[in-house]
């Protein structure tokens, strides 16, 4: 008999050929457990989804009771739910007066897309801008936004008038001209290796789209729900976007992501076309039930405020000669070393005492750390022991 391991490589569509492989059995808190009853910190929230951990007993619960009221109904807009009535008005009411209407997607790239559609027929424009390094999803519409010609070249044509400017470079703001619909932009650039922009940056691509009739899209698929340091980025930087894209931890382990826009922007979706996105998932009435009881408990208790006081343990504790900077933003992190050949070792490393961590596309000699926001002190410096010691055996022999 085939074990489920050569079952996950014969069926399961491979994305490369060295998976990680891991066969997991249960997940608790910051913890992921194997069917040998290994236990592995997760360092990396399965890429920035689990800001709660995993298995939140109010996340838990909030889908157990709405599982047994109803899951599937009708397809997106048509049925009023409940679920997504409540995490629509939840999710309005901690963003600015302009953010006031979500459309909910299952993912975050199908938030990008329903975005550049939405762009598109708001302006009546034909051209995006994003930036190099930039990551926005892997859908064909998605992808083209992306900055690393790597991922792309394969897929062309991709869309057309689209273009690439380079992040965090004044110089390049006045690229954005009349003929832009819009700008896709991360307040932080996380797939790059956690670029900040500087200050004024932001700013002063709003300006340029307010002299351009540009809408500023910014995603904060990765960057939101408490990550880096506030409930949003933009929120920090005190720039308000047009269209604003959730996603990841937005779902509380579950699939659900959204693009949000004033309603005067998203009505447009209504007639010529009517119908003008429509998906048969998006804000599932199980996923906003998840969606809601973590947005609640990250905002509520404020988890996001402890970010930044969590980064700074892990950058004291994270002192070693191979390390030569650490990029982060609260709980996103960027640990850079010399090349990927030693981190992978690290990484290899790291699996085999039982952390979990990981790389970033445009920046593979970094590390990535972004835990679960509950993760403790304790739980910090057992992570950081474990990553100096694979370190030491890396590189110093």
């Amino acid at each position: 008999m085939l074990t489920q391991r050569q079952l996950f490589l014969q069926h399961v569509a491979q994305t490369s050929d060295a998976p990680l492989g891991l066969e997991i059995e249960k997940a608790e808190g910051v913890y992921l457990y194997d069917v040998a009853g290994k236990k592995y910190i997760d360092l990396i929230s399965g890429i920035g989804v689990s800001a709660l951990g995993h298995c939140h007993p109010n996340v838990v619960q909030a889908v157990q009771v709405q599982a047994a009221k109803y899951m599937h109904t009708m397809v997106y807009g048509e049925y009023v739910q409940s679920p997504q009535v409540q995490l629509a008005k939840y999710l309005c009411n901690v963003l600015p007066s302009t953010l006031n209407a979500v459309y909910f997607t299952n993912s975050g790239t199908e938030a990008t897309e329903g975005a550049m559609k939405l762009a598109k027929r708001y302006t009546g424009k034909t051209e995006i801008i994003s930036c190099y390094n930039s990551y926005h999803g892997s859908t064909q519409g998605a992808l083209s936004l992306n900055g690393d010609e790597y991922f792309k070249s394969a897929y062309r044509p991709l869309l057309p008038d689209v273009r690439q400017i380079r992040y965090n470079n004044f110089e390049d703001i006045h690229l954005i001209t009349n003929k832009t619909a819009a700008i896709f932009l991360e307040p932080i650039q996380a797939e790059a290796g956690v670029i900040v922009p500087d200050k004024g940056y932001l700013q002063a691509v709003r300006k340029r789209c307010d002299e351009t009739g540009t809408l500023l899209v910014f995603d904060e698929i990765q960057t939101g729900c408490g990550r880096t340091g506030n409930l949003f980025r933009f929120q920090t930087e005190n720039v308000v976007p047009d269209i604003l894209l959730v996603g990841k931890a937005f779902g509380g382990g579950l699939p659900l992501a959204a693009f949000v826009a004033d309603v005067a922007i998203m009505q447009v979706l209504q007639h010529n076309p009517v119908l003008g996105h429509i998906t048969t998932f998006g804000g599932n009435a199980v996923c906003c039930a998840a969606g809601l009881a973590s947005l609640q408990i990250i905002s509520e208790q404020k988890l996001y405020e402890q970010a930044e006081q969590k980064a700074q343990l892990f950058i004291q504790m994270l002192n070693h000669p191979a390390i030569q900077k650490i990029h982060h933003c609260g709980l996103m992190m960027a640990v850079y070393l010399d090349d990927f050949d030693h981190l992978r070792k690290v990484i290899s490393e790291c699996l085999e005492n039982g952390l979990v961590t990981d790389w970033f596309l445009f920046a593979i000699n970094c590390m990535r750390i972004a835990p679960p926001l509950i993760i403790t002190e304790e739980e910090i410096q057992m992570a950081c022991n474990i990553i100096i010691k694979a370190l030491d055996k890396v590189y110093i022999k």
